[in-house]
């Protein structure tokens, strides 16, 4: 795991993954629904950047922005727990399974500056039936800020028709 990084609100973010993850076309994948969180990669909001782990897990790099905070000069708990509904989320698509979210709890471990870079790192967790189990760690270096479980229900596919 990468150390806390500083970042400017209008400039420049390393986003960069680990040197064993491939980025991951997201977007590609489930298309618009990914607007809310991701889709201002220039935003003062949020700024994410997908990857897949040489395990194939979906990995992610997030910048909270000034538009975040919750407690002053700290991202919201409503920030982290909208990424985790988008990331957990995507890494069950990302595992092959079409699902929506069902379940989402999130405990929150520590305060989160704003305008800093974590890594989500997720892990499918059990799938049975229709269930996916999705799991999830927001943190940077040792410091963990949040940690989720996300319960999927895949879609039926005449859904997409």
């Amino acid at each position: 795991m990468s150390e806390i990084q500083p970042a400017q609100a209008h400039g420049a973010v390393d986003l960069k993954g680990e040197k064993d993850w491939q980025e991951f076309d997201a977007a590609a994948l489930v298309g618009e629904s990914l607007r809310f969180v991701s889709g201002e990669p220039d935003g003062d909001r949020f700024r994410v950047r997908y990857y897949k782990d040489a395990q194939q897990q979906l990995q992610a790099r997030i910048w909270f922005g000034p538009e975040t905070q919750g407690p002053p000069e700290h991202v919201h708990g409503g920030a982290m727990a909208a990424v985790f509904d988008e990331a957990l989320g995507l890494a069950a698509w990302a595992a092959g399974y079409s699902v929506v979210v069902g379940n989402l709890n999130v405990s929150f471990r520590n305060l989160l500056p704003i305008r800093q870079v974590a890594t989500l790192e997720s892990s499918i967790a059990s799938v049975a039936g229709r269930k996916v189990l999705v799991k999830g760690i927001l943190s940077s270096g040792d410091t963990v800020f949040a940690e989720a479980e996300c319960l999927c229900i895949t879609i039926p596919e005449k859904k997409f028709q």
